[in-house]
């Protein structure tokens, strides 16, 4: 099948933003930054990027009969936010397993941001103890389980909805937008610079720009600090979804391009270059990012700009990709 041919149910605007980012630009000194923004995409609990994966989603949970939605995340779990918006959108009810991936003292971390945002809108919220991986989770199957159990009809939606096989779609699609914008716009993106984490976002942009004409360098900054298993994770989805929209070749290793050195030791600890470059793009462009996701990926661009890695003649499209509701839970960095 095209990717077209995929139903697709919309909850978003239409194509999300595309703005250049001049005093970010000339305070790097080399490529032009422009910035895709997934924060502003949706109407629903300020957006993101899942709620263009869950457009992709939604047709099968309604083909399938579902009444409840049931997805696992951390307590400031962007994803089972945006998870709890779409079930009352669509008239669900969302179940969700939020488990400590983050061992951040803040003591209202499970009480604000994304999850204050998930309890208002009618989710029904569990909090686990369980750490992060990026896997399949016993505590999310439990949860299935448990709706079964009372009756309902649950759909199954796994972290970032990444390893749902139709989780890389969004971004297949997304990298197709691009393309239109960027005739609209007359410029052509040759490096996008990505967050990766369970790593649907970045392998469904790679499955997409693979079917077009010109070449480009498709990046994810690693945020997980488990690197090999996101590699292989983003490898595997990318592979599966160019499958599934009929690419035609195998994807070449090089175009799976996962870099690390900017998600310190842990996933969701910001180490100083993410308060850097927080601090960076707020100061100089008013644009907000997070400590968990959005902070690590600029880090990734602001380095590779500087050390040319990224020449200075390119055009940098960075996907901004939502995550801000979190800064609330990091509340003593910024004091």
């Amino acid at each position: 099948m095209a990717l077209s041919d995929f139903e697709r149910y919309p909850l978003t605007f239409g194509p999300s933003p595309i703005h250049d980012l001049p005093r970010l630009s000339q305070h790097l000194g080399g490529a032009k930054i422009w910035a895709k923004r997934e924060d502003v995409n949706s109407g629903l609990a300020f957006g993101g990027n899942k709620t263009r994966k869950l457009e992709y989603i939604v047709p099968d949970a309604i083909a399938q009969g579902a009444d409840t939605l049931v997805s696992i995340g951390g307590y400031q779990s962007n994803h089972t936010r945006q998870v709890a918006a779409v079930a009352a959108k669509l008239g669900m009810k969302a179940r969700l397993v939020q488990e400590n991936w983050v061992d951040w003292p803040d003591p209202l971390s499970d009480r604000v941001g994304n999850i204050q945002l998930s309890r208002i809108m009618g989710a029904d919220v569990r909090l686990d103890k369980a750490g992060f991986d990026i896997g399949i989770r016993s505590s999310w199957e439990q949860a299935i389980k448990e709706v079964e159990d009372a009756g309902g009809k649950p759909y199954p939606i796994p972290a970032g909805a990444s390893e749902h096989h139709l989780g890389g779609l969004g971004f297949a699609n997304w990298a197709y937008e691009v393309q239109q914008q960027e005739q609209e716009l007359g410029i052509f993106f040759d490096t996008i610079i990505v967050c990766t984490v369970t790593g649907s976002t970045h392998a469904g942009m790679i499955a997409g720009f693979a079917g077009q004409d010109r070449p480009r360098r498709v990046i994810g900054i690693d945020a997980s600090a488990t690197i090999e298993k996101t590699r292989a994770q983003v490898a595997r989805i990318a592979r599966h979804t160019a499958d599934l929209i009929d690419l035609g070749r195998e994807l070449n290793d090089e175009e799976i391009d996962v870099r690390e050195g900017w998600a310190g030791d842990f996933y969701g600890i910001p180490v100083q270059s993410t308060l850097d470059a927080i601090h960076l793009t707020g100061s100089l462009e008013g644009m907000i990012i997070d400590p968990v996701y959005e902070g690590k990926s600029m880090a990734g661009l602001i380095d590779l700009v500087a050390s040319k890695d990224i020449p200075a003649d390119s055009n940098v499209l960075y996907a901004h990709l939502g995550g801000q509701l979190a800064l609330n839970a990091y509340s003593g960095l910024f004091r």
